[in-house]
């Protein structure tokens, strides 16, 4: 059986073309909302985070033969572990990732501490397209009245970026993707004078924020992605798929 870690439309799609060419898949997803997502095309999906020995422990007593890590390109302490954890228990581990996207007419950085140092010197107003889970960073090297966020419209996303401190007119509730003119007229309605984002790549709509950002004439932080070693990296499912067949 080969295992999947997913969370992402590319893991997904890719576990569609390995059960379509007959191989035995289960999708692994961190949260609910992962799991309904990837439970409409997938017909084997687990839900709930796990540490480097539940996953060795999962692997062991489901005899999977193959680990196929296609998680976000920054979820990268779930890549790490399930490399960990497939070295620990002798099986082959694969990375599958995005390809990045060109980062011209940007301002990159390597980290959000880097990113919140140049937005703090441009006045006016954030825009954050950065996902949930590092909003609380953002919060605490930010002015939070400077501050919006565009986050999935699930109940425990607002909830945790309400917590933070997040007022209503600071959250936009959206689902992606967002094609160049939606991004404008997002960034349009919040009179917003620099974006930062993370460099998800074409499956994440970089290029659409970045074209959106230039149009408006305004400064597009892209925070790169955190350069990891993998035993073997694939970017498309064709060539995946020829790989699990030569097992």
């Amino acid at each position: 059986m080969i295992l999947l870690l997913g969370g992402t439309s590319d893991g997904t799609d890719l576990a569609v073309q390995l059960e379509q060419a007959g191989f035995s898949v289960v999708v692994s997803v961190a949260t609910d909302y992962g799991y309904r997502l990837t439970k409409e095309k997938v017909s084997h999906v687990i839900e709930g985070r796990m540490d480097e020995q539940a996953m060795c422990q999962y692997i062991l007593a489901n005899q999977v033969t193959l680990l196929i890590d296609g998680t976000h390109p920054f979820a990268t302490i779930a890549s790490k572990t399930a490399m960990a954890a497939c070295q620990k228990a002798a099986i082959p581990y694969i990375r599958f990732e995005r390809p990045s996207s060109t980062l011209d007419n940007t301002l990159p950085v390597d980290s959000i501490d880097e990113a919140c140092q140049i937005a703090k010197k441009i006045p006016g107003t954030i825009y954050l397209t950065t996902g949930s889970k590092t909003l609380g960073e953002f919060a605490s090297l930010l002015p939070m009245d400077r501050l919006v966020a565009r986050v999935l419209p699930t109940i425990s996303v607002i909830t945790s970026v309400e917590n933070l401190g997040f007022k209503a007119h600071q959250i936009q509730g959206m689902r992606g993707p967002f094609s160049k003119d939606l991004n404008k007229e997002l960034i349009k309605k919040e009179q917003a004078s620099v974006m930062i984002t993370k460099e998800s790549g074409p499956a994440g709509g970089l290029k659409e924020k970045i074209e959106a950002c230039q149009e408006l004439n305004i400064p597009c932080i892209v925070i790169k992605r955190e350069k990891i070693e993998y035993p073997l990296i694939f970017q498309k499912t064709s060539d995946v798929v020829a790989y699990c067949g030569g097992l």
